[in-house]
């Protein structure tokens, strides 16, 4: 089942769409249930409402498999405003470089997981059945970064994490020192994956840039959390074609052992 909610935020100081899974099951017997927070909640469920048409699918991916967790879709704001939402930095020298663009964008993410962290979980904690101690954060390109953020920042409360084809370059930087840093004893899964034509195929040069950028980071978070996971796609894009297509790989991951 999906809802879609509009959550008033003070961090934001704006209203945020959310939309809402539960298992078919939910409410028929007295079970609480896992949550996972997703990014970019518009393009999570369905496609009538994807940016562009297509989505993950994951209503039907959940329901098919009967997988017995919530997972919360949290809509992004369009265009620039994305950028600034999901990057807690500006884009430093890694990102200029490998895109060839001076441009500074970024600065809001620590705002946006405040929201997160001080309203919606709160939020869904007390109007659902949820087990709040078991909670994990997945997302994509950028909503890989925030989330890779989140988990280093509040690894208490998101304890497994999924990021697909993440734009860690953006803030590449300060994310590696924030890992560096980062005591992740408490996390327990973590999944990282990218493709090899993540910006198409006449752009070597970025594309590498892109899978080197995923490598570090990984390198740096594989030693703290086991299970962990990194995968390179042979042929992978960075559109909702081939994000479907993992679905499979890192859902199932993340949420192995909670049911």
């Amino acid at each position: 089942m999906l809802k879609v909610l509009s959550i008033n935020s003070k961090c934001l100081n704006d209203s945020r769409t959310v939309r809402v899974y539960t298992p078919d099951d939910y409410g028929e017997k007295d079970k609480s249930y896992p949550v996972v927070y997703m990014h970019d909640g518009q393009n999570v469920f369905r496609d009538q409402s994807a940016i562009g048409g297509i989505s993950l699918n994951l209503e039907h991916f959940l329901d098919r498999n009967k997988l017995e967790v919530i997972v919360i879709g949290i809509d992004s704001k369009p265009g620039e405003q994305r950028k600034v939402e999901y990057c807690p930095w500006e884009n430093g020298k890694y990102s200029r470089d490998m895109m060839k663009d001076e441009s500074r964008i970024g600065g809001g993410g620590k705002q946006y997981i405040e929201f997160v962290v001080q309203e919606l979980k709160p939020y869904i904690d007390e109007n659902y059945h949820t087990q709040p101690d078991e909670s994990a954060m997945a997302g994509i390109s950028l909503g890989g970064l925030i989330s890779t953020y989140a988990m280093c920042k509040y690894p208490n409360l998101f304890k497994r994490v999924a990021a697909i084809s993440s734009a860690f370059f953006r803030n590449q930087e300060e994310m590696e020192q924030l890992a560096h840093s980062a005591d992740l004893s408490s996390v327990e899964r973590y999944y990282v994956d990218c493709g090899t034509l993540e910006a198409g195929s006449d752009e070597e040069t970025i594309n590498q840039g892109f899978i080197e950028s995923n490598q570090r980071m990984y390198d740096i978070v594989k030693h703290k959390i086991e299970p962990s996971k990194f995968k390179i796609i042979d042929g992978g894009e960075h559109n909702y074609t081939h994000f479907r297509r993992r679905v499979p790989e890192f859902l199932p991951f993340l949420i192995e052992g909670w049911n």
